[in-house]
C-alpha cells in the first residue's frame, strides 16, 4: 500500500466517520487506533486524538485516547527489551551517537522521557524503541510514559474539542502547564522513593 495515499485516507474528517462507524463497540475504536500509532510511527496520532474527542467527548475521548497510546508505548518499550535488545546491542555500541542517546536516556531516565513524551511532534516510536534499548528502569518508563502522555494528550484533545475556546483562554493555558509541572514534580519523586526502595533491598540482599 502506498503510504501516501494512507496518509491522504487519514484525514480528521476520515477518522471521525470511522469512529462513529465504530462506536458501539465501545471504547475498543478509540483505544485501538492510538495504539497501532505506537506499532506504525507513521499513522497520525495528532488525527486519532482529535477524533477520539470529537466522536467520544472531550473526557472519555482523552481517556480513551491516553491509554491506547500509552500501552502502545509500553507495549513497544517491552518488546524490544525482551526480543531484541540483545541481539541488537551489539550494533548500536558501533554508532557512537546511538550510544550516546542511550546512555542520555539512562542518566535522565524518568524526567528525560516524561518532558519528550509531553510534547505532540516528538517521535517517540524512536523514544520507545532507544528506551528500550537501553538500561533505563522499567517502572521509571511507564511512570513517565504515563504522566507525559497525559499532559500531551489532555492538550491536544483539548485543541481537537475546542480550539478555538482555547485561545481565548489563556487561563487554561496556564492549568494545562501547571498541570506538566505538577506531574513532572510528582513523577520525579515517585522515580527517587523507587530507587531508594532499590538501593536498600540490594543493601539488604548483599548483607544477607
Amino acid at each position: 500500500m502506498d503510504l501516501e495515499l494512507l496518509r491522504q485516507a487519514l484525514t480528521e474528517e476520515n477518522i471521525k466517520d470511522f469512529l462513529e462507524q465504530y462506536r458501539a463497540l465501545g471504547p475498543l475504536p478509540g483505544i485501538l487506533l492510538p495504539f497501532l500509532e505506537a506499532l506504525l510511527p507513521f499513522l497520525p496520532l495528532f488525527i486519532f486524538v482529535a477524533g477520539n474527542a470529537l466522536v467520544y467527548g472531550f473526557l472519555l475521548g482523552f481517556l480513551y485516547s491516553w491509554i491506547g497510546a500509552s500501552l502502545g508505548s509500553i507495549f513497544v518499550f517491552f518488546i524490544i527489551r525482551k526480543f531484541a535488545r540483545h541481539r541488537l546491542i551489539k550494533y548500536a555500541v558501533k554508532y557512537e551517537k546511538l550510544q550516546s542517546t542511550m546512555n542520555w536516556f539512562e542518566r535522565r531516565g524518568f524526567g528525560a522521557v516524561f518532558l519528550l513524551y509531553c510534547f505532540p511532534f516528538t517521535p517517540s516510536a524512536l523514544v520507545n524503541v532507544v528506551a528500550g534499548f537501553s538500561q533505563m528502569n522499567p517502572i521509571s518508563f511507564i511512570l513517565a510514559v504515563s504522566m507525559g502522555k497525559m499532559v500531551m494528550i489532555l492538550i491536544v484533545s483539548y485543541i481537537g474539542h475546542d480550539f478555538f475556546g482555547l485561545l481565548k483562554s489563556p487561563v487554561e493555558l496556564i492549568i494545562v502547564c501547571s498541570l506538566t509541572f505538577l506531574l513532572w514534580v510528582g513523577g520525579k519523586f515517585l522515580e527517587i522513593k523507587l530507587k531508594d526502595k532499590s538501593v536498600q533491598q540490594k543493601v539488604k540482599k548483599s548483607a544477607e
